[in-house]
């Protein structure tokens, strides 16, 4: 069973960045791949980045960059130039898979965090 724990959410003012790490435990962090997702009020869970276990990443903002940390345990996510569009809380989710293909549905992740609240004034 694998534990997601996000943070570095917060209230930001449009234009400025946020670094969200979420931490892994109970499972072998490099076997997974990870993914970030959010979840606007009344809005369905969206897609927001994903890094595969050999270091690919697929990400559907060009402000969004993904990366890992197999020594850490973590993966992060640096957000630049936030919009107020991209107020939400944002989760992190593993998928047992080493494949190469990125996926990009939440119902190929097994494991899920609590999430994390970004909110981002204008």
């Amino acid at each position: 069973q694998v534990q997601l724990v996000e943070s570095g959410g917060g209230l930001v003012q449009a234009g400025g960045s946020l670094r969200l790490s979420c931490a892994a435990s109970g499972g072998t962090f490099s076997s997974y791949a990870m993914g970030w997702f959010r979840q606007a009020p009344r809005k369905e869970r969206e897609f927001v980045a994903a890094i595969n276990w050999r270091g690919n990443t697929d990400s559907v903002k060009g402000r969004f960059t993904i990366s890992r940390d197999n020594a850490k345990n973590t993966v992060y996510l640096q957000m630049n130039n936030l919009e107020p569009e991209d107020t939400a809380v944002y989760y992190c989710a593993a998928e047992s898979y080493r494949g190469s293909f990125i996926h990009r549905a939440p119902s190929q992740y097994d494991y899920w965090g609590q999430g994390t609240q970004v909110t981002v004034s204008s």
